[in-house]
């Protein structure tokens, strides 16, 4: 299928382009290889005679070196080319056929691993565009179908050594717990080896006379105990550090978990020797406890990540995995309980009241009531007919439902709305790359001043030289630094997620912080575009608004207009029952409704000077009832201000953040609405450009620019503001241009989200001084041979699990 991998490289296992084969002969074998690096190291080895290497990398490897090395996708993985698959796992990007899909990573632990998997990937023929977010082990894929596949990407993922499956919503819950599970149980066994090594080393610690030959059994019982936490506790820690070492020449970074492997390589040799030769410290207390303090941080670090996820994995945890499935209908209705995984397209599903819908689709049979809060952040339960679409983690309320599939997996709207979840940290912000950088500089340092150190302990002291290079390697604590922004930033957005704010590019929050300046548009935004009924001027005596309302209501029966609505809410909140009207109630489009004798409608049909309130007082419309003696009634309408606007704007104001309202309303309403709720700068009857303008101004003052807008009508000023909200439910509004959507209702969790931000910012910057004031103190005292090993490693397991703890205290929002 794709001609540009046609060769993989000899020593690296790297996929090769052809402008960059070469070729070498080595134990009378045609070897090919991608740089001329790898080729003087693949020939030095064979020169000395140490070719096995190969084999033994082979052997040791989770798949066959063939596996590997060939380029034909393995039939494990090709039905994810069916096209029945293809549709449950990819969706439609973009306007030219091109596909893309969200896929889960493992065994990624630091930005080598990222950088190396987004680099591998870009090489296939195909691929538009990769974006990996190390927080929630995603990467999300954009290719052409006719150069690359599915089951291609999943297959060039493990021959680079990682594994990747198409994200599945329904199976995500309980990958999560695998996960937790595994790492759980080498954290049992760290434990426990800990313990018992311990144990058999406290004679040594309080100085107990014990004869030789019991001192050599407490030794070799420790020894063994060790072994099991060496292999399998610390296995994945030794995975990932080779793994970084044999990709450097590729990333140029090595990953966090190199000095820590390399520590506890040397400490278990260095006991081991020791053991051996009857002298010495032995290091297996110091070697468990490590191991055991670092899975225990690391665990922490899981859950963490796990509820940060917060904005898909909250929203795919509302998945079933189960659904009873129709299997012959209509012709019967008996219902097989399948997993949702083998459902697709066209089938037929019975969901009972109390359920949550696993798919999107049409509902068939059974009106029912829906809450779909979990998507557009309204509470109020939604009536659906016959015809009417439901989306899949909605919950079914009333009636037992039945509904055809037409979208089910990756191509649901819930699985859309994850996506823009996804995507939120993948355009990095500063102080991400920052961190990222500076991690993989100080990798490199630490082990650099690790070796020096031991050497020199070793011109004054050698008995304390290996124990100070131990030390230095453990003290160190990478991990702090390169945990600090990136958990922080995926806390935070999990938090804003669930208020109803969905974060579609990464520098949202950081950007909040900045703002100088709010642009708000009017309609849609500060105003909800729904009129209610304000005033009801009675002008002919013997008529009262009851009389008045129960003739209009009756006139506006089964109309659907805007005005018309609202007629209809006030006369059911008022309890006024519509006449019987005589006569069939005609519409006249652009006038009005007439009725036998009755007319309501616009000044002008009715023959009107003007209404009762000037359009000065910002109303949204007039309506007039009249009948053949003349006018009876009008009905003055204003917009309503969107719920939580006075919280925004209250916060707003605290931050001492200028706020500007640019609408397209006449300026007699813009005004009327600005002085309502206290804005001081507006601007009225403003096209699209004008918007784009107003906001490129205030960009060349210096102003930092925050902007929200309906998501629509407002797309160019949605694109030039610095930071943009778009006011909607659902994903399409992402076209518009927005950073982020707000599904809710009210505009309260913007006010949350702006407080939010500050205290993101706050802990970033509490994260990054702690690892930076920890790793200042603890290396120095470790080269100075002020710390052994074992406290070293409690020490650099709490810097890590002080900073997941402290950037998890944002899930609260």
């Amino acid at each position: 299928m794709n001609s540009n991998h046609s060769f993989t490289c000899y020593h690296c296992s790297s996929s090769i382009l052809p402008s960059d084969l070469i070729e070498a002969e080595l134990a009378g074998v045609q070897r090919q290889f991608c740089c001329a690096g790898c080729m003087a190291i693949a020939q030095t080895i064979h020169g000395e005679g140490l070719e096995v290497f190969y084999a033994r990398r082979a052997q040791s490897s989770e798949k066959p070196t063939a596996y590997l090395a060939s380029n034909e996708i393995p039939e494990n993985l090709k039905p994810y080319d069916d096209p029945s698959l293809g549709a449950r796992f990819t969706r439609p990007y973009g306007e030219v056929g091109d596909l893309e899909t969200t896929l889960r990573l493992e065994k990624i632990r630091c930005a080598a691993c990222v950088w190396l998997c987004e680099q591998h990937l870009r090489r296939i023929a195909g691929v538009k565009d990769v974006q990996i977010n190390y927080v929630t082990q995603k990467v999300i894929v954009r290719y052409s179908p006719e150069n690359s596949s599915l089951a291609r990407l999943l297959f060039e993922i493990e021959r680079i050594g990682y594994e990747a499956w198409p994200f599945e919503p329904s199976l995500s819950a309980e990958r999560s717990k695998k996960e937790r599970r595994q790492l759980l149980t080498r954290l049992g066994v760290a434990m426990l080896g800990m313990m018992q090594v311990m144990m058999y080393a406290w004679p040594s610690y309080v100085g107990a006379d014990i004869t030789p030959e019991f001192e050599v059994l407490l030794g070799w019982t420790s020894w063994a105990l060790t072994v099991p936490v060496m292999v399998y506790s610390a296995g994945p820690i030794f995975q990932a550090a080779w793994r970084s070492v044999r990709t450097f020449k590729q990333t140029h970074m090595l990953g966090m978990d190199v000095p820590i492997a390399l520590a506890l390589f040397l400490a278990f040799t260095a006991g081991t020797i020791n053991l051996i030769k009857g002298s010495g410290q032995s290091y297996f207390d110091s070697i468990t406890m490590f191991v055991a303090f670092i899975l225990a941080a690391r665990y922490v670090e899981l859950l963490a990540r796990q509820d940060a996820q917060g904005g898909a994995e909250a929203l795919a945890k509302q998945l079933p995995a189960t659904c009873g499935r129709l299997g012959n209908y209509p012709e019967s209705k008996t219902v097989a309980v399948v997993p949702v995984v083998n459902c697709s397209a066209g089938d037929y599903l019975r969901v009972s009241p109390g359920e949550v819908l696993p798919a999107d689709g049409i509902l068939i049979e059974s009106p029912s009531s829906l809450d779909e809060s979990l998507l557009t952040g309204e509470s109020k339960p939604v009536d659906k007919g016959i015809g009417d679409r439901v989306y899949a983690g909605t919950h079914n309320i009333l009636n037992p439902l039945i509904m055809r599939i037409d979208a089910i997996g990756q191509s649901t709207r819930i699985a859309g709305i994850a996506s823009l979840l996804d995507q939120a940290l993948l355009a990095k912000p500063v102080m991400v790359g920052l961190a990222e950088k500076w991690t993989a500089y100080f990798v490199g340092f630490l082990l650099l001043s690790a070796f020096v150190s031991a050497t020199i302990w070793l011109y004054f002291d050698p008995s304390q030289a290996w124990t100070v290079l131990v030390s230095v390697l453990v003290a160190s604590c990478p991990c702090a630094l390169s945990l600090a922004v990136p958990t922080a930033l995926a806390a935070a957005q999990g938090a804003v997620t669930k208020l109803g704010l969905l974060i579609v590019r990464g520098h949202v929050l950081e950007g909040l912080s900045k703002a100088s300046d709010l642009v708000l548009d009017k309609t849609g935004t500060l105003t909800m575009g729904q009129p209610e009924l304000k005033e009801i001027a009675i002008l002919r005596s013997g008529f009262l608004k009851r009389d008045a309302l129960s003739i209009a209501a009756a006139l506006e029966a089964g109309q659907k207009h805007p005005l018309a609505l609202s007629i209809l809410r006030a006369a059911e909140l008022e309890n006024v029952t519509p006449i019987k009207l005589s006569e069939q109630v005609n519409n006249l489009l652009g006038k009005g409704l007439s009725s036998g004798s009755y007319r309501l409608g616009s000044s002008d049909w009715l023959g009107l000077q003007q209404g009762v309130m000037n359009s000065s007082d910002g109303q949204y419309g007039q309506v007039h009832l009249a009948d053949e003696q003349g006018i009876i009634a009008s009905f003055v309408f204003l917009d309503t201000p969107r719920p939580g606007l006075e919280n925004l704007l209250q916060a707003v104001k605290r931050k001492n953040i200028r706020v500007h309202l640019v609408s397209g309303d006449n300026a007699h309403t813009v005004a009327w609405w600005a002085k309502l709720v206290g804005i001081e700068s507006y601007r009225g009857a403003c096209t699209p450009e004008d918007k784009f303008d107003y906001i490129d101004r205030l960009q060349q003052e210096g102003c930092f620019v925050w902007a929200i807008g309906d998501g629509v009508n407002d797309a160019p000023l949605l694109a030039r503001a610095d930071v943009s909200v778009a006011v909607g439910a659902g994903a399409p509004l992402a076209a518009a241009g927005a950073d982020a959507i707000l599904t809710a209702n009210s505009l309260e969790p913007l006010a949350k989200a702006l407080t939010l931000a500050d205290k993101t910012q706050a802990i970033i910057k509490q994260n990054l001084l702690w690892a930076l004031i920890y790793n200042v103190l603890a290396i120095p005292a470790a080269m100075l041979g002020l710390v052994n090993p074992w406290i070293a490693g409690i020490g650099m397991s709490l810097s890590s699990l002080a900073v997941t703890l402290n950037a998890w205290r944002l899930r609260k929002a």
